[in-house]
């Protein structure tokens, strides 16, 4: 293997003389030495490059015995690089990962500390609950391309379950822990998705929408006409102040269940991120770009999309248990199409292409339906003029926009772009307040008409009726969208160019 590893040496060395003796010497002694034996690997440890094949040895030794062109020599210089770097390493440890870990357990375990109030407790042991039902209906609709429009039935149908052992637990009949109710919700769930989803994943695109549609109006009408089950109008309450209190807890204070929120948080968002790592994960994800070849290369992809509805289904349930310990009572509200829908919008908000964007999602959507929906009447209008405006510029979600400017960022391209985004932030400011302003004054006139003609508007009395309020809010909007179309379209120019040059310096990069 010496006089190997010296030729190959000469071969990487700056050509002098005949090329074509050289890669005969080269030939002479890979002959002489005959094929690597392969090694045995020490346990624990993998292999840094895989061992040579026979056949790569005798292509090897072919590149070598023709004419003494470059691209013989380049082949030779690459079976000699799998020869010389026979060497072993400890799988990499990958610190970053385990750093995001820990600072998202970290954050949930401060965040309580930090914002005292009852009220961001109460926020915060929703935004928990959000997570994991936005998360396992990514698995549908970022990991498997499936559009479900009855998420809800599952969160719901597990509510359901929880808030039935929760007043077992309370009567005596069932000896388990308060804590391990949202379990009971996950495998309810889990049982309905393996009856209902088998139906539901036999087709798949828009048929696989229009079953769900289906099957949530089913489960929404069926939850006002079975009131012994659902509770009819009025739900089903409880109290999860039950049963033993180990340590104390009695998860009384809204603090002790948000502490139990936060530990369902992590060890469902864990697993479902490692699910995105299993191959059935990748299987999943090859079912929604080419379910065509999946099926060619003998998987049933109806199969593959039923696994992960159930699992899905799960920590819906989970979520819904969690819900219903959170609120104490379960209403007909948490089957209805407006839920499954919430979880849609905020998804794709919050952007389903990537793990951690129903995460973003989740945060949106309880600050606005908590806060937004203090603020003003007209939330739902706004949230719509949000969704219109993000499908129109930016469809891949916030998470996509994150991404893209790390990317940027990395090759040192971001700080070129902060006056073009503080114009596109203030221009869609100067959109946004004169958009407000008239709906806030047409909100007014129809259902506050009665305390008279003028309204405050940030700082600002408004007459409703007055021409001058709303041809001051309008050119104020569409001064507004003017700016904003002006600096989009430097952006866009500046964007490009940077792309441009990313795209070159890969290149270069890739040539070294």
């Amino acid at each position: 293997m010496s006089a190997v590893q010296n030729h190959i040496k000469q071969a990487r060395a700056p050509l002098g003389g005949n090329a074509a003796a050289m890669a005969a010497n080269v030939g002479a002694a890979e002959r002489s030495a005959g094929p690597p034996q392969a090694s045995s690997v020490p346990e624990g440890l993998t292999s840094a490059a895989p061992s040579l094949p026979a056949q790569a040895w005798t292509d090897g030794r072919a590149a070598a015995s023709r004419s003494g062109t470059s691209s013989a020599l380049h082949e030779v210089k690459s079976v000699g690089a799998l020869v010389t770097s026979n060497y072993y390493q400890f799988k990499p440890f990958n610190l970053g990962r385990w750093i995001v870990w820990g600072l998202f357990a970290l954050l949930l375990i401060v965040s309580p500390l930090l914002f005292t109030s009852s009220l961001s407790h109460t926020m915060l042991s929703q935004m928990g609950v959000a997570i994991i039902v936005c998360l396992s209906y990514n698995m549908l609709l970022g990991q498997g391309g499936m559009l479900s429009f009855g998420h809800a039935v599952y969160s719901g149908l597990g509510s359901f379950l929880a808030i039935h052992a929760l007043n077992l637990i309370v009567k005596g009949h069932w000896p388990i822990p308060v804590s391990l109710v949202p379990i009971v919700g996950g495998l309810a769930a889990a049982l309905f998705a393996v009856l209902l989803g088998y139906v539901t994943t036999k087709k798949a695109s828009t048929t696989f929408a229009m079953i769900t549609l289906g099957i949530g109006e089913l489960v929404a009408a069926m939850s006002l006409m079975f009131p012994e089950f659902f509770g009819g109008e009025g739900g089903i309450s409880s109290n999860r102040v039950t049963g033993s209190a180990p340590l104390g807890i009695t998860f009384g204070p809204q603090i002790q269940l948000y502490y139990l929120i936060a530990f369902y948080t992590f060890v469902c968002t864990g697993l479902m991120f490692a699910f995105t790592r299993t191959p059935l994960g990748r299987m999943l994800n090859a079912v929604r770009d080419n379910p065509e070849r999946v099926a060619f290369v003998g998987y049933d992809t109806q199969k593959v999309r039923y696994i992960a509805f159930i699992i899905a289904g799960f920590f819906a349930g989970i979520s819904g248990g969690l819900a219903a310990l959170n609120f104490e009572i379960v209403t007909s509200e948490v089957v209805g199409a407006a839920r499954s829908g919430a979880y849609l919008l905020f998804v794709f908000l919050g952007g389903a292409t990537f793990f951690f964007g129903p995460i973003i999602g989740a945060i949106l959507m309880v600050l606005a339906f908590v806060l937004l929906a203090e603020f003003t009447q007209a939330w739902l209008l706004y949230l719509g003029l949000i969704f219109l405006f993000m499908v129109m510029y930016a469809p891949g979600g916030i998470a996509s926009l994150i991404m893209m400017n790390l990317r940027v960022a990395t090759f040192g391209k971001l700080k070129q772009l902060w006056v073009s985004y503080l114009a596109l932030a203030v221009t869609a400011l100067i959109v946004l307040i004169g958009a407000a302003a008239m709906i806030e004054m047409t909100y007014h006139l129809q259902l506050n008409a009665a305390l008279g003609d003028e309204l405050r508007f940030m700082g600002a009395t408004l007459n409703a009726k007055g021409l001058n309020s709303w041809f001051g809010a309008g050119l104020v909007m569409l001064t507004g969208l003017g700016l904003f179309e002006v600096s989009r379209r430097q952006f866009v120019k500046e964007w490009g160019e940077i792309q441009e040059y990313i795209e070159k310096e890969i290149k270069r990069r890739e040539l070294l």
